[in-house]
C-alpha cells in the first residue's frame, strides 16, 4: 500500500513553465512604476514566491506601492500573460498514472486560485485535480504554510503523514515543515539546488519521472 493519499502540487516552477508571462508581467509592472528593468532573466526571483514578498523584497517597496504593482502585473498578467506558459514535458503522463493509481491530487500555489484554475484549464489538466488551493485576490492566504494548512482542514479525516507537497522553492518546503507533512523538493523548477537542499525536503528529484518513483514507493533520495 502507497505510503500517501493527497498529493500537493506547486503551479509555477512544478507542473508548469511560467517564466515569460510572470516575467514579462512583473516588467510591465515596474515600467508603470517608473523602474526600469530590461533584462527580463533579471526577474526570475518572482516566480513562486507570493507577488507581496517578491516586490517588498526586491525593490524595497511598501505596502501601497506593492499594491499598486500588483495590481499592474494582474492587468497584463489577466490580459495575456498567464497563457504565456508552458507545462514541463511528461506532467500530463505523470498526473494521469497518478490519479489511475488512485491519489487524490490538488494543487497547492500562491498565485490566487481563479488565474490557476484558467491556467489548468487551459493546459486541459484540471480534470486531474479534485481542489486547486491559491490564494485570494485581497492578498490573504498568500503564504504556503497557510495554503497547505487550508488543505489539511478540507481533508481532515486525513494523517498528516498521507500528505507530502512537491515544489520547487523553498517556500513550498518550509510551509510542509510548518505544517508537519513530508514534501519533494525538485530541481528543474526556479529553485535552485543549494536552495531547495538546504531547506531539507524529504525528497529531491531532477525530473518529473523521479516524482512517480517517490509516491508509489521507490523512495528516491
Amino acid at each position: 500500500m502507497d505510503k500517501y493519499k493527497i498529493i500537493l502540487f506547486d503551479l509555477d516552477g512544478t507542473l508548469s513553465d511560467p517564466k515569460e508571462g510572470i516575467t514579462k508581467s512583473v516588467q510591465y509592472a515596474l515600467e508603470n512604476l517608473d523602474v526600469e528593468v530590461p533584462d527580463v532573466h533579471e526577474l526570475e526571483c518572482f516566480i513562486g514566491p507570493p507577488l507581496q514578498v517578491s516586490f517588498a523584497e526586491n525593490y524595497d517597496f511598501d505596502e501601497e506601492k506593492t499594491q499598486r504593482a500588483i495590481d499592474f502585473y494582474r492587468e497584463r498578467f489577466k490580459e495575456k500573460g498567464m497563457f504565456e506558459n508552458k507545462l514541463y514535458s511528461n506532467i500530463p503522463s505523470l498526473l494521469k498514472s497518478l490519479k489511475k493509481k488512485g491519489f487524490t491530487l490538488v494543487v497547492a500555489t500562491s498565485k490566487p486560485t481563479v488565474f490557476a484554475e484558467q491556467i489548468l484549464k487551459y493546459f486541459t489538466i484540471d480534470q486531474f485535480f479534485t481542489l486547486i488551493a491559491g490564494s485570494n485576490l485581497d492578498g490573504t492566504r498568500t503564504s504556503k504554510t497557510e495554503i497547505i494548512q487550508y488543505i489539511l482542514d478540507i481533508y481532515n479525516e486525513f494523517e498528516p503523514g498521507s500528505f507530502i507537497m512537491i515544489g520547487d522553492r523553498k517556500h513550498d518546503i518550509i510551509g510542509a515543515h510548518n505544517t508537519g507533512i513530508d514534501s519533494i523538493g525538485v530541481t528543474y523548477g526556479y529553485g535552485s539546488f543549494e536552495e531547495i537542499s538546504q531547506s531539507s525536503p524529504t525528497y529531491l528529484v531532477e525530473t518529473v519521472d523521479m516524482i512517480e518513483d517517490v509516491l508509489v514507493g521507490y523512495q528516491v533520495k
